[in-house]
């Protein structure tokens, strides 16, 4: 890169760093946030407190040590303050390269060994695929075909932990947060966005949020359209099933409508799928935002979701059943008008691959996971320090050359001991984990050119920073 291309990131850098600083209150903690985010950014092996002190500040690593420790554990900022203004900063550089098409939910976990990490229970961890001690946290996201950025993040409180009144009191969970399920908390962020005022789009949903009614039933309430991943053995009634009128029950009460009974019965999805005729399936390609095309093989159906003996509104049902399956892969529900396209149906409800990749680049390259500390306020002010430095790089992303092995950087040079080697570290020649950080995007049917695919934006800047450290 030009000394010229250098000199304008930095400015950028600042400037942005400079915006957030406006919403963290005092003005001692401009330092620490600079610090904290440019360490965030450079190569360490890992994105702790102690290594990013030693290689922000190598000369003065224990009092670094400290105020960044501080910064993050117990100063009084507001993650949602700065999580708004970095929104703020950069959906306008997401914009114009397109308006915001989706609000993607999601959820992530990171495993964690003991039991006083604020929120740690066992349970579902997608980063190792199965059942184990973890944290795990719920986002909401705002998409387009250029990027997309988290503006919303809460750690999930297991039942146990919520009512364990001495563990809230150690790792200071505030009063106010109480119980709720994962899709609840969920539904707050959506109905936050709502009342913010962020640019509408579609609600995507996988399988572990769609397949709630409620949930569902309430996106629709808030006048936002879905695209919702459903279970196999979800119930639909398929379109042309005939209700009866409200039958009178003794006393005063009434059910609701429902529906004839007989041939008529609502079926598993998965069911009504093997019943399609071979003319409802087309193969149907859809884009990622790397360029790469993508294609599989999908059906779609007018549905009613059955629940209960409610008379449910007409919904799109999507189902993916790729070429040499022995059975359809998945499955959605979705409020997307009736005359969509099919393609533009398929692209959208493929678009939630975006928050793969966010998490993906979130914890391999800028340390999502690597907080060593047990309380919530450190969790998450982490987290939105994450946050706010992917912000940065998804507005740089334009500095990147899209042939170049690497991209733009403006960071100072490591000057760390030779021998140097933070706590938790990897060992020297570790073994390949393939379970590990399986946050990653699903691939169908992907062409065979895209094993050679471009380095992500992350790994380039982080390719450069190495290489610039070393001149």
């Amino acid at each position: 890169m030009s000394l010229q291309d250098s000199a304008g990131s930095d400015r950028r850098f600042a400037r942005y760093l400079d915006g957030l600083a406006e919403v963290i209150g005092h003005a001692d903690r401009a330092g620490p946030l600079r610090d904290y985010c440019t360490g965030l950014m450079l190569p360490c092996e890992r994105k702790s407190v102690e290594p990013m002190a030693a290689a922000t500040a190598p000369a003065r690593t224990a009092a670094q040590h400290q105020s960044l420790l501080h910064f993050v554990g117990q100063a009084a900022w507001s993650d949602d303050n700065v999580l708004s203004k970095v929104r703020a900063m950069v959906q306008p550089e997401m914009e114009r390269h397109g308006p915001i098409e989706a609000w993607i939910v999601d959820d992530t976990g990171f495993p964690k060994k003991g039991k006083h990490s604020v929120g740690v229970a066992r349970q579902y961890c997608g980063q190792l695929g199965k059942q184990d001690n973890c944290q795990a946290a719920v986002s909401l996201s705002i998409a387009n075909r250029h990027a997309s950025l988290p503006v919303r993040y809460r750690l999930y409180l297991p039942e146990d932990w919520a009512n364990d009144a001495t563990r809230r009191r150690k790792a200071g969970v505030p009063e106010e947060i109480a119980f709720k399920t994962k899709p609840e908390i969920a539904l707050d962020q959506i109905r936050w966005g709502v009342e913010a005022g962020l640019p509408r789009g579609v609600v995507l949903l996988d399988a572990g949020y769609g397949n709630n009614t409620d949930l569902r039933t309430a996106i629709g309430t808030l006048g936002l359209a879905y695209a919702a991943g459903v279970l196999s053995n979800t119930k639909v009634w398929a379109l042309g099933t005939k209700p009866l009128p409200p039958r009178r029950w003794s006393g005063h009460r009434r059910r609701p409508t429902r529906y004839r009974h007989g041939k008529h019965k609502p079926v598993a999805v998965k069911t009504l799928a093997f019943g399609l005729p071979s003319r409802a399936w087309r193969t149907v390609g859809w884009r990622e935002g790397t360029g790469e095309r993508l294609s599989s093989r999908f059906a779609r159906v007018r549905v009613r979701a059955a629940h209960g003996y409610v008379l449910r509104d007409q919904e799109w049902l999507l189902i993916e059943w790729p070429r040499g399956e022995k059975e359809p892969t998945k499955y959605w529900l979705s409020t997307l008008p009736v005359d969509i396209t099919f393609e533009r149906l398929v692209d959208l409800a493929k678009l939630r691959w975006r928050i793969e990749r966010d998490y993906q680049e979130l914890k391999q390259e800028l340390g999502l996971g690597h907080f060593e500390g047990r309380g919530w306020r450190g969790f998450h002010h982490h987290a939105s320090m994450c946050i706010a430095a992917y912000g940065f790089l998804i507005s740089e992303r334009e500095t990147i050359p899209p042939s170049a092995p690497c991209a733009t950087t403006w960071l100072p040079k490591l000057a760390l001991p030779a021998d140097y080697k933070p706590r938790g570290a990897a060992a020297a020649n570790p073994a390949s984990h393939a379970k590990l950080d399986r946050d990653n995007a699903n691939a169908t049917d992907r062409s065979p050119r895209q094993t050679n695919a471009a380095m992500s934006m992350l790994r380039q800047s982080k390719s450069t920073i190495q290489k610039l450290m070393t001149q």
